[in-house]
């Protein structure tokens, strides 16, 4: 039975034989090292292991609004946040009657005179 080894990249790269018998102790490899794995048949490259957090961040690249609202958030200090402070904030906001998302124009509900 071949064991992994490192390519120049520092993907690791293991028989299809070796994936299909360590299963269990590759998948947390990929996971705890967070790097992807390289499944061969025959010497020849047939599928790649990533762990899900990869995965996510290649199919779903971050929208840059995201990148900048979360580089604001760290320098502001509230990145380390709960939902339960954030939660408290919003209602300690609303019950001093600010109004933190804007409602657009009321309507006057007096009729005009023409």
């Amino acid at each position: 039975m071949s064991t992994p080894r490192a390519k120049e990249n520092g993907r690791l790269v293991v028989s299809a034989l070796h994936a299909r018998s360590n299963f269990g102790r590759i998948l947390r490899t990929v996971e705890e090292d967070g790097r992807g794995l390289v499944i061969e048949k025959r010497g020849r490259p047939r599928a790649i292991l990533l762990s899900i957090k990869d995965y996510v961040r290649l199919a779903a690249p971050e929208p840059e609004i995201l990148r900048t609202i979360g580089e604001e958030s760290k320098r502001n200090g509230t990145d380390t946040l709960t939902s339960a402070q954030i939660n408290k904030i919003i209602r300690k906001a609303r019950a001093a009657g600010g109004r933190a998302i804007k409602q657009g124009p009321r309507k006057n509900s007096r009729k005009t005179e023409k």
